[in-house]
């Protein structure tokens, strides 16, 4: 198993990114057989859970720092996890990655298949 994320960029406060989630180059595996979350990792700072979707029914979790803004969501026929990301906020910089578990979860400890990540930056 092997992500790679995009998507990210500078945006002003209050503004929208939308982050993707893929499987790497030819690896052709299905997203839809892992949950899959997305963290964050500010300059120093841990890595820490923004929000995972499970495999199958597609249950949804999310830090609390991010209900009601972020939103996540599989699109199965692009084989891709997608992290909509509203209302942007200066602490939601952050080099974002995703990776890929057999249960959902907001630790970081069951993932694997982390890519380059991609960064998020909000500022004016």
């Amino acid at each position: 198993v092997q992500l790679e994320e995009s998507g990210g960029g500078l945006v002003q406060p209050g503004g929208s990114l939308r982050l993707s989630c893929a499987a790497s180059g030819s690896s052709g595996f299905s997203l839809d057989d892992y949950a899959i979350g997305w963290f964050r990792q500010a300059p120093g700072k841990e890595r820490e859970g923004v929000s995972c979707i499970s495999s199958g029914d597609g249950n949804t979790y999310y830090a609390n720092s991010v209900k009601g803004r972020f939103t996540i969501f599989r699109d199965n026929s692009k084989n891709t996890v997608y992290l909509q990301m509203n209302s942007l906020k200066p602490e939601d910089t952050a080099v974002y990655y995703c990776g890929a578990s057999l249960y959902p979860s907001l630790g970081d400890s069951p993932y694997d298949g982390w890519g380059q990540g991609t960064q998020v930056t909000v500022s004016s």
